[in-house]
């Protein structure tokens, strides 16, 4: 029986881990960013069986991967928190370094260790989903980078050098477009290879303004909705959830978004909800509905990106594809 709980803070570099284990003092020490050495060092910290350890890491992408491959394994409670979560919670600090950051880290998990769910490893299908994303995300902005630059040559008219470089850039975008398509052809394998995977995106490709790519991120961004698991806090992750802004007598501002966002999910939602309200479905009824009686245009599309989360989820729960009503408006 577990009688006594330890906070480890682990401050996550390329090259080492700065560990910090809190109990009743505070040790501090450190080990190095490898597979082997991380698997040595946790399976003798965390041998004694009657305490219940709690683990915690920032989520700082790709040095963090074999933590989070190895720990979920070990018999302790593992964490993975946002860096903004953890920044916000510290209040007013002074100075930095590694050994503090762990130490920071693990006191932030004492505190906070009742409210925050441990984290669920990705299956690898979705761990691929999410590289192909990013280097999806990657190749798009290289590409908008070029496209921009022929847009900048045009200030030398038909100059010879004006032509040669914009040639130039257009061989490099249709390589871009090219290897584009290749992710996405990859992508959609993986998705049609894996029956879960394929199941769940049927069901979010049947609602209207969800494409292959607005998919593809929210089966990475919900951890195929065993993370993220209701409606709201999807609406709140992606910045698309109202909040009120009053504050005793005489403060009554109108209800708006936060600006912590995901931002990059939240431009998908807006482009699929721009794409909905072109089509002859539900979400278009709604929005032209809503635009005659009056209400601000930009508040009704952000109601639609909420709808497209709520569907989402609703399809998921009830194991169905959209149906598409038409109610007349």
């Amino acid at each position: 029986m577990k009688t006594n709980s330890k906070f480890i803070g682990i401050d996550v570099s390329k090259d080492t881990l700065d560990v910090c284990v809190l109990s009743g003092d505070c040790e501090s020490m450190a080990i190095k960013n490898t597979e082997r050495a991380i698997s040595s060092f946790f399976k003798r910290l965390l041998r004694d069986s009657t305490c219940q350890y709690h683990v915690c890491i920032e989520n700082t992408g790709k040095y963090s991967w074999e933590l989070m491959r190895i720990l979920p394994e070990m018999e302790c409670l593992f964490y993975v928190v946002n860096p903004l979560h953890l920044k916000k919670s510290l209040g007013l600090v002074r100075g930095k370094n590694d050994v503090v950051d762990a130490i920071r880290i693990a006191r932030f998990i004492k505190k906070n260790s009742d409210e925050l769910c441990p984290y669920i490893p990705r299956r690898e299908e979705v761990e691929s989903l999410q590289v192909l994303l990013a280097e999806r995300k990657f190749r798009v902005g290289q590409r908008k980078q070029l496209r921009t630059k022929n847009k900048e040559m045009s200030v030398l008219g038909g100059s010879r050098l004006a032509r040669s470089m914009t040639s130039k850039n257009d061989r490099l975008i249709r390589e871009l477009n090219g290897q584009i398509k290749e992710i996405e052809a990859e992508m959609n394998r993986i998705i049609a290879s894996d029956e879960q995977l394929k199941d769940l995106a049927d069901r979010l490709k049947s609602i209207p303004g969800v494409g292959d790519v607005l998919c593809g991120n929210l089966l990475v961004r919900t951890n195929e909705f065993r993370t993220i698991t209701s409606p709201r806090k999807l609406a709140c992750y992606a910045g698309v959830a109202p909040f009120s802004n009053t504050s005793g007598i005489s403060v009554f501002g109108r209800n708006r978004v936060s600006n912590l966002a995901d931002k990059g999910l939240k431009k998908l939602l807006h482009l699929g909800a721009l794409s909905a309200i072109r089509l002859d479905n539900d979400l278009a009824a709604y929005y032209h509905r809503k635009i005659r009686e009056g209400k601000n245009k930009m508040s009704v599309l952000n109601a639609v990106r909420n709808k497209i989360i709520h569907i989402a989820f609703s399809l998921i729960k009830n194991q169905t594809l959209f149906e598409n009503r038409l109610v007349s408006s």
